[in-house]
């Protein structure tokens, strides 16, 4: 098979399972389809003004906008403070690097379920704490509204992670020993080193890290559901929990197609927009 009929393959493989699904969802968002009824019919731009009037999905953009920002930061700190860690010769180090990876390759909805069950009253994280005298009674992780959003957050920074050591243990191995040597002999510290080569040299990975990790965050779903499946209360459901719960819940595929065409924007203007800071990051630096 040649060049052209690989690239004509993947085109067609690109239009069939993420521009016609778009497309489509586009055209149901323009009407009150709805399962429980026959046939619909074209309701023009109603589904996005009853939006403007809709406080749950207000607070559920509202939940996930502060989750991206949050996890997308933390994940990339850790990220890069693990890759220069790890960013050594040895067995162990190639193991530590695997095992600084595994979080990522794990099933979001089995990482969702294991860490419900740590967060528990009768879980590990509890009974450590009450073990080691730090806390006198369990805490609710997960049942008060602000415990709940700050686990998630960690959950998924956690998860995160594993990707932004990859992507940055990728950078620092690509710059080249001789600037650091150069900087030695002109007496540069570690910190010196660290800001003046390090820092800007892994600029374009950073930039790679933040978007994919934005963009993962603001479309998540299996990590929250299992966890606390937006609760307690709606305080954790996410923009895509609130579209699956109006699609199959409230069985208003119009109306839930509407808000899906609107995290698609969202996501995208958030994405270029961090994509055009950091790119002309990368040129002053």
């Amino acid at each position: 098979m040649g060049l052209s009929a690989v690239a004509g393959l993947a085109l067609v493989l690109y239009a069939v399972f993420l521009v016609l699904p778009v497309l489509l969802s586009l055209e149901t968002s323009f009407t009150n389809q709805n399962i429980l009824f026959p046939g619909s019919k074209f309701v023009g731009l109603a589904n996005y003004a009853r939006l403007l009037h809709d406080s749950s999905f207000f607070s559920s953009i509202e939940f996930t906008l502060g989750l991206a920002a949050g996890a997308t930061i933390a994940a990339n700190v850790i990220g890069l403070c693990l890759a220069l860690l790890l960013n050594r010769t040895g067995l162990s180090y190639r193991i530590l690097r695997t095992l600084a990876f595994l979080p990522q390759v794990i099933s979001g909805i089995i990482v969702g379920f294991v860490w419900s069950w740590m967060l528990s009253p009768t879980g590990l994280v509890n009974s450590l704490l009450t073990g080691t005298g730090l806390v006198s009674q369990p805490v609710n992780w997960l049942g008060e509204p602000r415990l709940a959003t700050l686990s998630v957050g960690v959950v998924v920074s956690w998860v995160l992670s594993g990707f932004t050591t990859v992507v940055y243990l990728a950078a620092l191995q690509n710059i080249p020993r001789e600037l650091y040597e150069a900087s030695s002999i002109d007496g540069a510290s570690s910190r010196q080193q660290f800001r003046l080569i390090t820092f800007r040299m892994v600029a374009p990975a950073t930039t790679i890290s933040v978007v994919i990790s934005l963009i993962t965050v603001l479309k998540l779903y299996d990590i929250i559901t299992a966890m606390t499946n937006g609760g307690p209360g709606f305080a954790t459901r996410s923009v895509a929990m609130y579209i699956i719960s109006v699609g199959f819940s409230d069985d208003a595929y119009g109306y839930a197609s509407s808000i899906a065409m609107v995290l698609l924007v969202l996501t995208g203007v958030l994405a270029l927009s961090v994509t055009a800071v950091l790119r002309r990051r990368e040129v002053s630096l």
